[in-house]
């Protein structure tokens, strides 16, 4: 639930079979429940990955978990549903880690921008500083005409591969 009692929306994969087909029991992303463990873990990654943003997912259970950059979400999640997902970005601040940057950039879950809540809940959970919102939003729909995943930009609700009008709503798992 989120802070106003509401349910947090759950995402499943809706990316290409072959990706999720290719993630091996026991993989995930790395735990990080403290911005203390978030620390450790960091001290042990080479430094051009700690100027990249991270891949994300939030499990539903809550937890944040982490990967390289160029990992899969669905690899991050171990397969499994989340309540968001997309890249992160952190930096240092007077010796502690904060949060940068953050958005909802998952084009297996494509998970819709009011995912914010449980990206926030986990970030406050583990002690992080962090943006009020994601700093850079993604607008998923799926075209009800050719079945196509489209990222809307500005605010234009057409499918680039047929022309026809996407949703309005979010609606990529019917």
């Amino acid at each position: 639930m989120n802070a106003s009692g509401r349910s947090l929306r759950s995402y499943r994969y809706v990316g290409p079979e072959d990706v999720k087909a290719a993630v091996r029991p026991g993989d995930t992303g790395t735990v990080i429940r403290t911005a203390d463990e978030f620390a450790d873990w960091a001290a042990t990654r080479p430094r051009e990955e700690l100027a990249e943003p991270f891949t994300y997912v939030i499990g539903l259970d809550g937890a944040l978990r982490l990967a390289p950059r160029r990992s899969e979400h669905v690899a991050c999640a171990g397969g499994e549903p989340v309540l968001s997902a997309g890249e992160i970005r952190f930096g240092e601040d007077t010796g502690r880690w904060v949060v940068r940057e953050v958005s909802n950039q998952s084009t297996g879950y494509c998970p819709d921008t009011d995912s914010w809540p449980a990206v926030a809940q986990a970030l406050d959970r583990s002690g992080f500083e962090r943006p009020g919102a994601f700093t850079h939003e993604v607008v998923f729909r799926r075209c009800c005409t050719c079945g196509q995943h489209n990222i809307v930009r500005e605010e234009h609700f057409v499918c680039v591969f047929c022309d026809a009008d996407l949703p309005e709503r979010w609606n990529l798992d019917p």
